[in-house]
């Protein structure tokens, strides 16, 4: 069938009025997309594909667009399934790479998969699909979702190792209630294995990893083409220069590689980890011990909070999307920090700014401003925000002010 137009350009598609029995998968040219759609066919439902285009640069080697859009369409032959094709490059620029960019000049580490979901996927594209007529989208994400009298529950994925609803967390409810996740009972083994007897030409596809727009580009080189940078010193936790860094956007909290700065005499044979940033004197701090106090914390920040359900169980509606619940009580529940790390029990307060106060009941490693903690009760995804500030177990030295200010010639003086 002819492409509808794209939703970046000056034509768009007509409002088609929604046929109950369709359902649009994203199609993104993985093996999940590719099941998910498989499944839905198989289960009776009208299917049809729809492949986004998100990053739009045709002298960028890295892009796989092109050879992602080939496996969608070859997908979607074997099925005798309609495929369209929309690019959303503007609105991912405006939404969400602009503000990659903002939080790494001010030293914070993002997560733009979180807001290409909320602002993307599960916005203007959701809307677009459903102007193609669309009842339901789909997607191949490994999560579920729950509707019970109204109410809206994200739910863990039964394959835990695969379970993508700290992604999610920041997706609308009502968007939530017109999304399909027929991969959510499912295993990647099992996923793998109905691709291979369906005879899909991505059934060995690997996993995407990284970030979307960055792929397997080097991604110090990829920053550097957006962000001025200033080098300033590498220091340990005693404020002894050991080296130089390119600029503290490049560099993230917990990080052991590209450092540059090898053994040093009077340090023990260990590696080197990113413990702190210091904005305020352009100065990155390491130390070697993979749980070294400075890189430990027992309670964090949080901010831009988007709650799914309010604390006590009950359901949102009517609730801020930022800011603080009705009841606005601390309560017990579980966190996740960063992407696969174990549940981590906490408890959770609002503060008189809006904010929330985090406290573990255990301290965790690399907690990193910029990323988002996602809560949970049980396999139930809470809600999540952005960690505003993280209080580690102890702070770097404070080094006297220098006669002479950091630059790479001096790099080593006073040390």
């Amino acid at each position: 069938m002819p492409l509808p137009p794209s939703p970046g350009g000056s034509d768009h598609p007509r409002d088609s009025r929604p046929d109950p029995d369709l359902v649009i998968v994203g199609m993104s040219g993985g093996v999940d997309s590719a099941v998910a759609a498989l499944l839905l066919k198989e289960a009776g439902h009208a299917v049809q594909g729809l492949f986004m285009a998100n990053w739009e640069d045709d002298e960028d080697a890295y892009c796989t667009t092109a050879s992602d859009w080939q496996d969608a369409r070859r997908v979607c032959d074997t099925l005798d399934i309609p495929l369209h094709r929309a690019s959303f490059a503007r609105e991912y620029r405006e939404r969400v790479f602009a503000h990659f960019l903002r939080e790494y000049a001010a030293g914070r580490t993002p997560n733009p998969d979180v807001l290409c979901n909320r602002e993307i996927k599960f916005g203007v594209c959701l809307d677009y699909m459903h102007r193609l007529g669309a009842a339901k989208i789909a997607t191949g994400h490994y999560a579920r979702v729950i509707v019970d009298a109204g109410a809206v529950r994200l739910l863990k994925a039964a394959d835990r190792s695969k379970d993508q609803s700290y992604f999610l967390h920041g997706v609308a409810p009502a968007a939530l209630a017109n999304t399909l996740f027929p991969l959510g009972e499912l295993s990647k083994r099992e996923v793998r294995a109905r691709a291979h007897a369906a005879g899909l030409c991505v059934s060995d596809k690997p996993d995407s990893t990284g970030i979307c727009f960055i792929g397997e580009r080097p991604f110090q080189e990829f920053l550097g083409r957006y962000l001025k940078t200033n080098a300033g010193p590498i220091e340990d936790a005693d404020g002894r220069v050991l080296g130089e860094h390119r600029g503290l956007a490049l560099y993230t909290l917990g990080q052991r590689s590209g450092l540059g700065i090898g053994g040093r005499a009077g340090a023990a044979e260990a590696p080197w980890y990113i413990a702190a940033k210091d904005t305020h004197r352009n100065a990155l701090v390491v130390v070697q011990d993979h749980e070294h106090p400075l890189l430990m914390s027992d309670s964090f920040t949080v901010e831009e909070m988007h709650w799914l359900v309010a604390p006590g169980g009950m359901p949102s509606h009517g609730m801020p999307s930022h800011g603080t619940p009705a009841d606005g009580t601390e309560f017990d529940c579980a966190v996740k920090t960063r992407y696969r790390q174990n549940d981590l029990p906490c408890r959770i307060r609002p503060d008189r700014a809006g904010r929330w106060q985090v406290t573990l009941s255990q301290p965790t490693r690399a907690v990193t401003p910029g990323q988002y903690a996602v809560f949970y009760a049980g396999e139930v995804c809470l809600g999540g925000g952005v960690i505003a500030e993280r209080h580690s177990l102890a702070a770097p030295a404070r080094r006297a002010e220098r006669e002479l200010p950091y630059n790479s010639i001096l790099s080593l003086e006073g040390s």
